[in-house]
């Protein structure tokens, strides 16, 4: 899954910007509290909380482009100085947002007209690790911040002096052996780089948890929940009707899968618990399984489409893909890219520079300045990135007329959802239009396609939701520091019936050997991306009239179909989800049951495979 850019909205503004606070007040910081502070009255008026918002309005334009841009010239020119430049303008954009949520809650209590309200508190929540009012205990969170990200992303496993393995190393060994013991190495030598981090995340638990309750949130995990339009114990309770919905389909995709796994490595391996091993599913966190699919693919899979072999044989390189991709969305309705779009994204790996290749969509000015940056192959993995990337910039360039404070998705699962309902458009009926395919292929079954997809999308939902089960349930004490590791395992076992393959104590910190952890990103987006991506995709498609099996429609050409989604995304967060919801997908509820109707020939094979079987754990 892919992300959109750092640093262009209020969202990202902290929690992706920045590791460490800059507390002395820059120009820029000074201009916003000349422009944005509330007068000296005892008590502040309704008034001034518009003109706050005005002032904040007016300095965030130009501060997060300047900020874009350098982290544009960072991540395309990796050097010494590029680097000290990114560090120096996320200080002060993290400064900045920490002086303008705390000026926002002067407003808690004042009376407000419901835009000016829904901006104050977008402000306010904008802050994913809120740090204390107090200077010191500032500095000590953006210390830890920092130290927590740089642990993490110079995590190596070494076994002896000479022989120390980066996480790549440790990945492309998970990725592709079939040795257990091999595979048990590189999962418990991963996590041998986290348990330092633990007492640092203990600490910056409890600052975040006291800037929280600055802010005026019972602690930091409510205030992330509270970015959802409804009140944290409705949304928790969401994410577990949701969770309920696709549980059967998930259920029987694990029996399969450790059936299959007991076949290949025996029961001294996997065990009999119902529960699998979590080194040997093919990926460091045992969140996607794709990379087992030898193992456990359908007798009768099916001939599917090498979309590789079409790329190379029509002597498609990077900008034909890319103009591809952008031909999908001019044939809904939306505008061409800007020629500038062509001029300065960045499609190609240099060969005189290093650049951060991770695939990636930006909107520098918030405005037209739309790219893309991607060190593009010609191959499907990348065919299909492309279509998910320009997905974002579409939505971007979609709600630009909104104020800047309202330029980002309707939640944060809305924007990785666009890209990927785009991808799940990607059939051989649209291959074939485009002319990559001369003729579409007879099949007897599509359940090769199905369960490859399968192994990515719904292997996820379960870990997709835990993440941040666990992480709130630390931020309120429920999961106390001495049962961290345990409390992880709990949720792991039950949400996914995943299990360590070794054991584990509370010297250990698994949670630390997950990104998104340390880093401090929210995780509950990618579930709700995975779940609303089926839900657009079948409404999309019953908006181009298509009649027939939910994972054949591809919506291409469609002009009804591209309205509907132009309309979503022009709401951009002016609005609460909801309403975008129902224009998109005509419902003011996510419903995962459209997972369950694409793969639903898919159910019924796994069904019959495990008729017999003992399933459950």
């Amino acid at each position: 899954m892919k992300n959109i850019l750092l640093c262009l909205s209020i969202a990202t503004l902290v929690s992706g910007c920045a590791s460490t606070a800059n507390h002395n007040r820059t120009d820029t910081q000074k201009q916003a509290h000349a422009t944005a502070a509330p007068s000296n009255k005892n008590t502040p008026t309704a008034e001034d909380a518009k003109a706050f918002i005005r002032g904040v309005e007016a300095t965030l334009e130009p501060a997060l482009e300047k900020a874009a841009r350098t982290a544009w010239l960072q991540a395309n020119f990796i050097n010494y100085d590029s680097t000290w430049l990114a560090a120096k303008s996320g200080e002060a954009m993290t400064a900045m947002a920490v002086a303008m949520a705390n000026e926002a809650k002067k407003f808690n209590n004042v009376a407000v007209d419901p835009v000016t309200r829904r901006k104050l508190e977008m402000i306010k929540l904008g802050l994913t690790i809120p740090a204390p009012s107090d200077k010191k205990k500032n500095a000590e969170l953006a210390q830890i911040k920092a130290q927590l990200t740089s642990m993490y992303g110079t995590g190596k496993y070494c076994k002896s002096k000479d022989q120390c393995y980066t996480l790549n190393d440790l990945e492309a060994i998970i990725t592709s052996s079939r040795d257990p013991n091999e595979l048990l190495d590189a999962w418990a030598g991963w996590r041998s780089i986290s348990p330092p981090m633990r007492p640092k995340y203990q600490r910056m638990v409890a600052l975040a948890n006291e800037g929280a309750r600055e802010l005026g949130y019972t602690d930091t995990g409510a205030m992330w929940r509270l970015k959802y339009d409804m009140p944290p114990e409705d949304f928790s309770a969401e994410l577990d009707r949701l969770w309920e919905q696709v549980k059967p389909l998930y259920d029987a995709l694990q029996c399969h899968v450790r059936t299959k796994l007991t076949e290949k490595y025996g029961a001294e391996v996997v065990g009999t618990d119902g529960k699998i091993p979590a080194h040997l599913l093919g990926n460091m966190w045992a969140q996607s399984w794709g990379n087992i699919y030898d193992l456990v693919k359908p007798d009768n899979e099916g001939r599917p489409v090498d979309i590789t072999a079409l790329l190379k044989d029509k002597n498609y390189d990077a900008i034909k893909m890319v103009k591809t991709g952008e031909g999908f969305f001019t044939s809904l309705g939306f505008d061409p890219l800007p020629e500038t779009f062509w001029q300065r994204s960045l499609f190609t790996k240099p060969r005189d520079r290093e650049v951060v290749c991770h695939a990636s969509a930006w909107n520098l000015d918030n405005k037209d300045d739309l790219r893309i940056k991607m060190c593009i192959k010609t191959d499907a993995e990348d065919f299909v990135t492309i279509h998910h990337e320009l997905g974002h910039n579409f939505y971007q360039r979609a709600y630009k007329d909104q104020s800047i404070i309202f330029r980002e998705g309707a939640n944060d699962g809305f924007h990785e959802a666009i890209g990927d309902t785009i991808a799940l458009s990607i059939t051989p009926d649209y291959l074939h239009k485009i002319g990559l395919l001369d003729a579409i292929p007879e099949s007897d079954s599509d359940l090769g396609m199905l369960m490859k997809m399968a192994l990515d999308k719904v292997a996820f939902l379960p870990f997709g939701l835990m993440i941040d089960q666990w992480r709130w349930k630390v931020f309120n004490g429920e999961i106390p520091p001495e049962q961290y590791n345990a409390g992880w395992w709990a949720l792991r076992e039950k949400y996914q019936g995943v299990k360590a393959p070794v054991p584990r104590s509370e010297k250990d910190f698994d949670p630390g050997a997950k990104y998104h952890i340390p880093g401090n990103t929210p995780y509950t987006r990618y579930f709700l991306a995975h779940i609303l991506e089926f839900q657009f995709h079948r409404e999309l498609c019953k908006a181009a009239g298509f009649e027939g099996e939910l994972h054949k429609c591809s919506i291409y050409g469609n002009r009804a179909a591209g309205e509907k989604l132009q309309r979503m995304l022009a709401l951009g967060a002016s609005r609460p989800w909801q309403d975008a919801l129902e224009i998109g997908a005509n419902s003011r509820e996510m419903d995962a049951t459209a997972i369950l109707d694409y793969f639903a020939p898919l159910k019924a094979w796994l069904d019959q495979q495990n008729a017999d079987r003992n399933c459950g754990w």
